[in-house]
């Protein structure tokens, strides 16, 4: 089972599961406002991608006062989910972050 960790809003994350899907994968999208993210993946996900783990492009990024831009990527999604760069695919083991040609060919072995 593949989770894609993101929003269901998220047209990324949506292609990502469709393609996922379509490629004959068993996915599943995992909203992170609503499921919220367990603090183990958080913490793995900041440790694995560090500070490109934040999406600072973001509308909710741009919402932030200068505080909350202070906290590091874990204790910043945490905080503010939608402030995560998207989608964060968990294969097994792997982590994988966003969904260009690299995490497309690594997800779905093409």
């Amino acid at each position: 089972m593949i989770e894609i960790w993101g929003l269901r809003t998220c047209d990324t994350c949506r292609r990502a599961l469709r393609e996922v899907r379509a490629a004959g994968g068993a996915a599943e999208l995992r909203d992170v406002r609503e499921d919220g993210m367990p603090a183990a993946l958080r913490a793995r996900a900041a440790a694995a991608f560090g500070e490109a783990l934040v999406n600072r492009r973001s509308t909710t990024w741009r919402g932030l006062d200068d505080e909350a831009r202070k906290l590091g990527p874990e204790a910043l999604i945490a905080a503010h989910p939608a402030a995560m760069k998207r989608p964060l695919v968990v294969a097994g083991e792997a982590l994988h972050l966003g969904w260009g040609e690299d995490v497309r060919g690594a997800v779905l072995g093409a």
